[in-house]
């Protein structure tokens, strides 16, 4: 695993105290890169694609940021179960990898403001005309067993559910009409409704996700520089609609 360069001298001589145990970021002609830790392994967020390139919402989300905040990124696809270790220990600046914001993860780094809402959402076939879940009382709704979108279905009265141990066959269900609808998180949807070739002429995704399930981009708790720095990018690429032409783009 990479780590960035430590600039030790340049900061003794401009006095400027690191953040104990912080990731410093390289600086080199000016510029500061900084290396992105993600799990390439969620579609449409983060993933390998043929060429092996890591690419995705996130990804792409992380270089407007970057562009709009004037630093450069180098990307270390990393394994989910080591991936908070890893920002603890130093091994990298920052993760992008669809992870969301709780208050138990704040205790032990630092989060963005948050960047997408992928709460849960309903997946209907295009015939419906169902827009919220409550259009779909008396017929049968699919959700992946003891998931948040289990618990949102349970909530409207009069839906009937059918849970499932995967969350792929209930998309297989709905294909072969025996259910009418799915929930799921967005990013779920997006990848079976509008990715796989043998759904997305089948499926659509519809309204606005109904729960709130942010993420965020984490730094290492206490490396303020660094997170302010990423902040402003965000900004920046809500301010200027690039996060809705993402959203677009992988999403919906």
């Amino acid at each position: 695993m990479r780590k960035l360069r430590l600039m030790i001298a340049v900061m003794l001589m401009a006095g400027v105290l690191a953040v104990p145990s912080a990731v410093v970021p390289t600086f080199a002609a000016g510029e500061i890169t900084i290396t992105v830790a993600t799990d390439a392994t969620w579609p449409p967020m983060e993933i390998v694609d043929a060429n092996k390139n890591i690419i995705g919402f996130d990804i792409d989300f992380m270089n407007a940021v970057a562009k709009q905040a004037g630093f450069k990124v180098k990307y270390q696809n990393t394994a989910w179960d080591g991936i908070f270790a890893g920002i603890a220990a130093g091994k990298y600046d920052a993760i992008i990898s669809s992870v969301t914001i709780t208050d138990e993860r704040k205790k032990t780094m630092d989060f963005s403001i948050p960047y997408i809402n992928a709460g849960q959402v309903l997946i209907v076939p295009k015939a419906s005309t169902a827009v919220v879940l409550a259009d779909l009382k008396g017929k049968n709704v699919g959700a992946q067993l003891g998931t948040t979108g289990a618990f949102e279905v349970q909530k409207v009265q009069g839906v009937v559910m059918k849970t499932y141990d995967e969350i792929g066959l209930a998309f297989e269900d709905m294909a072969a009409g025996r259910i009418v609808g799915v929930v799921c998180d967005t990013p779920v949807a997006a990848d079976y409704a509008l990715q796989k070739a043998e759904y997305k002429d089948k499926f659509k995704i519809v309204g606005e996700p109904f729960t709130e399930e942010v993420y965020g981009i984490v730094v290492q708790k206490g490396n303020q520089k660094l997170l302010d720095l990423i902040n402003k990018g965000i900004r920046a690429v809500q301010a200027k609609g690039i996060d809705k032409e993402l959203t677009k783009k992988w999403l919906k």
